[in-house]
């Protein structure tokens, strides 16, 4: 037997169940599910060294497993010494295995590393069910040696679900395990 990721399976067996239970789906086809796992990071002083560009990729890649790839600005603006063409972020999606893989490690232990931390606030939701936060540290994450990291960067998050309103998306990511802060009316 293959391996399969441990999130993927919990989605197989407790997540359909649970979530047409919730919703009353007539159909298993009709719940919400994970479509891919979008990470950005936007490095605004790489307009001055090209290093920090180069080390986010690296580091983005160690992180999640897939190859990172530059982005690039659209147009110049003065104000910020930038030209139109030059690398400015990084990014990558996650998809399949890897998404379940890298969603796992998120949950169970990178999130519970962060500072202070008492859950994520769930005012993400665009109202299309897709959910993105941000991290303030990539060291968070056990594949980062902090002592070879140059510079501590940030990175927003977006899970891409095919659920249709925010209350379905949510239930969704919180079937996985997410931590929600939970709201104070």
């Amino acid at each position: 037997m293959s391996y399969v990721p441990r999130l993927k399976e919990k989605y197989k067996s407790d997540v359909i169940p649970s979530l047409q239970k919730q919703f009353s789906y007539e159909n298993v086809m009709q719940v919400p599910k994970l479509k891919k796992i979008c990470i950005n990071q936007g490095i605004g002083d790489a307009v001055g060294d090209k290093k920090l560009i180069e080390n986010a990729l690296k580091d983005l890649t160690t992180i999640t497993g897939q190859k990172a790839v530059p982005t690039k600005s659209r147009k110049d603006i003065s104000n910020f010494k930038l030209r139109k063409g030059v690398n400015i972020g990084t990014r990558v999606t996650l998809r399949g295995e890897i998404m379940y893989e890298f969603l796992d490690r998120l949950i169970s232990v990178s999130l519970p590393r962060t500072r202070d931390f008492r859950g994520v606030n769930p005012k993400g939701f665009d109202g299309h069910g897709n959910f993105t936060f941000g991290i303030k540290e990539h060291i968070i994450f056990p594949e980062m040696d902090i002592d070879k990291v140059p510079k501590i960067l940030g990175m927003d998050i977006t899970f891409v679900t095919s659920a249709k309103t925010n209350e379905e998306a949510q239930a969704l990511i919180t079937e996985f395990g997410f931590p929600f802060t939970k709201k104070s009316n």
